[in-house]
């Protein structure tokens, strides 16, 4: 799904990830997938001068995958921060990215990067 023309692509992200979720996983898992592409996308629009570019979902037997592109190239800085403590206001939405995913990796991509989260679509904690 194309978010770059979009001014608020929040909702547009959660609803393609509860649209192509939809019966192939139990709710608490389509919420958890939505958090993650919410994180995934609210950093994109927060850290990198042009915002996210597109969102897909892919799904799989066993799992799903939620890919997050956006025209930044520094995948080198998309880790979660360890000093995080509960008075901050932000920086720990990659922490519970971490938390709700099998796993998930940044990488560069020809004209940006994409950030990718695995979901385990059966119901099971996270790795």
């Amino acid at each position: 799904m194309n978010l770059a023309e979009e001014a608020e692509p929040l909702p547009h992200a959660r609803d393609q990830v509860r649209q192509t979720l939809d019966g192939h996983a139990p709710a608490s898992v389509v919420d958890d997938a939505v958090l993650i592409a919410s994180e995934l996308v609210g950093n994109a629009v927060r850290h990198t001068v042009t915002g996210p570019d597109c969102i897909s979902v892919e799904v799989y037997r066993d799992v799903a995958v939620v890919s997050v592109h956006d025209a930044d190239a520094d995948a080198d800085s998309v880790r979660p921060r360890k000093d995080v403590s509960h008075d901050d206001l932000g920086g720990r939405g990659l922490r519970i990215v971490d938390e709700l995913t099998a796993e998930w990796f940044a990488q560069p991509t020809a004209i940006g990067k994409v950030v990718v989260a695995v979901v385990e679509l059966d119901g099971r904690e996270a790795m």
